[in-house]
């Protein structure tokens, strides 16, 4: 393993202290993040930021039961009102953009406009549901008896259970939060372990638009929404408690298996977020500068650590040759480092287990016949208690080893193809289904992509990277990424409850169906 060494990207004379700065900003006490046992640790040098105070499984219990009252009073509110509250959240998340955006960059280590803009889709995603708190629609539906009418209705379901990872710690948060509670429901919330200070902060915010919320006449009660900081066991609770009939979960494949069955067995919903191993096709006729744009964000942006990231390329062989040097220079000439700093555009892996997850992986393709270039360590900032690394592309011959799996790092398999049909049951060969992209200025070639036989993803693009960023598109997967929906289109139905409503205006009880059911 080579490693090299980059001069101190960025003179962070103290990470916790501008945490600590940018947490009194936002309204968080200092007690809450200080004489804890829950590490907060930036991945930007290894520094520890802050010790937060876990819960117990006496107080998670509690919590909840205090949610479910909550819900209860939520639900009468009517939907439009709720949205009042939302768009207070969204004017909060508006004035402390920076701020919180900072943070996000402090805590995962993304990049300045990456951590802004995860803010911008926690606004993005309040003015959506602000907007739908009117739209909450029924369908008034055909009936074959005179003098009746037959309607749809949908009713707040309860307490809505959210486990986030750290990838997105608070637009995956914001992405439930702001439809479940316009729905009328509750929300208790299980941060990831590696993301609690942005949860302090997103809790301010949420209070402090409650008591706007108050002032200004809203009716709303108490433990509307609650956060619960603790490891495995706590998200255990959430999982298994009667009194929540929805839990979205996002993480891991391996995650899902366990929630999954346990929401099932007390028949609770689930929307499960989780593996994406990705792919893209680079057609003959595509646009390589275009392609080249697309593919690097894609693969490079976030250090490989969003569910979304291309993390398998197959190139035509037509263009192979052109495209690919191209795409090793732009792999080469990234900057990775700080990603405080201007020009930064890939910031650090997460922990030292996302490094040797990534080093396994690359020791495999090389095991599987793959040509390993990238994926050395790179020591930033003078410090090796933090995990930088050189982008990775590994070319490779078949869809074979570490391939099929996903690795949360950035690493690009590249393989060449030559027939269309081909390459697309490569592109649908892994267990996973999250997200897919074509890079063609073929008609037909595209909407095959899209066609029923196409991609078999839960979101197919052509001509951008696989991203399902944009609020107003539901966002999930297929297969092992669990088949859940969340943010736009229809998603909110997850969170209400359906009623068939049929209704006789008349003096007669004709019975469907032509059933006779006569009595004296």
């Amino acid at each position: 393993m080579t490693i090299t060494t980059q001069n101190p990207a960025h003179a962070v004379k103290s990470l916790s202290g501008e945490a600590d700065a940018l947490l009194s900003t936002l309204g968080v006490k200092r007690s809450r993040y200080t004489g804890g046992k829950l590490i907060a640790r930036s991945p930007i040098t290894g520094e520890i930021t802050g010790h937060v105070n876990e819960i117990g499984a006496a107080d998670a219990l509690a919590a909840i039961d205090k949610a479910h009252a909550a819900f209860l009073e939520w639900r009468l509110v009517p939907a439009p009102k709720r949205g009042e509250l939302v768009r207070l959240l969204g004017e909060e998340l508006r004035a402390n953009k920076q701020a919180l955006g900072r943070l996000v960059s402090i805590e995962v280590g993304k990049i300045a406009s990456e951590g802004l803009g995860e803010v911008q889709e926690m606004i993005d995603i309040c003015d959506f549901a602000v907007g739908l708190s009117r739209q909450l629609y029924g369908l008034t539906i055909a009936t074959e008896r005179s003098e009746h009418r037959m309607m749809e209705s949908w009713h707040p379901l309860g307490v809505t259970g959210i486990i986030s990872a750290f990838n997105f710690p608070v637009a995956v948060w914001s992405w439930n939060a702001a439809l479940a509670l316009i729905c009328g429901n509750s929300i208790v919330w299980k941060p990831s372990e590696k993301t609690p200070l942005t949860a302090l902060a997103t809790e301010a915010l949420f209070d402090r638009a409650l008591e706007r919320f108050r002032a200004e006449g809203g009716r709303a009660p108490d433990a509307l929404s609650a956060v619960l900081f603790g490891g495995r066991e706590i998200g255990e609770i959430l999982v298994d408690h009667a009194k929540v009939p929805l839990v979205s979960a996002t993480g891991s494949t391996a995650m899902g298996r366990v929630v999954g069955p346990r929401l099932a067995k007390r028949f609770a919903r689930a929307i499960l977020e989780l593996g994406g191993n990705n792919a893209a096709i680079v057609a003959p006729t595509a646009d390589l500068d275009l392609t080249l744009r697309g593919v690097a964000f894609a693969a490079m942006g976030t250090a490989g650590q969003r569910c979304t990231t291309l993390r398998r390329l197959f190139v035509h062989e037509s263009v192979y040759d052109r495209f690919v040097p191209r795409l090793k220079r732009a792999y080469e000439s990234v900057t990775v480092g700080d990603p405080l700093k201007d020009g930064t555009l890939v910031g650090p892996l997460i922990d030292e287990a996302a490094y040797l997850s990534m080093q396994k992986a690359l020791s495999e393709a090389r095991a599987a016949g793959g040509a390993v270039f990238g994926g050395e360590r790179i020591l930033s900032g003078g410090t090796d208690e933090a995990y930088y690394v050189r982008p990775s592309l590994v070319e490779i011959a078949g869809q074979v080893g570490p391939v099929e799996q996903e690795t949360f790092a950035p690493i690009l398999y590249v393989i060449k193809y030559r027939d269309y049909d081909a390459v697309l049951g490569l592109h649908n060969a892994v267990p996973q289904g999250l997200s897919s992209s074509i890079f063609t200025n073929d008609l037909r070639e595209a909407e095959a992509f899209l066609s029923v036989a196409g991609s078999d993803c839960g979101i197919a693009n052509v001509n951008i990277g696989p991203s399902g960023a944009e609020i107003g598109g539901a966002f999930g997967g297929e297969k092992e990424t669990g088949g859940g929906r969340e943010s736009g289109s229809d998603s909110w139905n997850a969170y209400m409850r359906r009623a068939t409503n049929t209704i006789n205006f008349g003096r007669t009880l004709p019975l469907a169906q032509g059933v006779k059911f006569d009595v004296a």
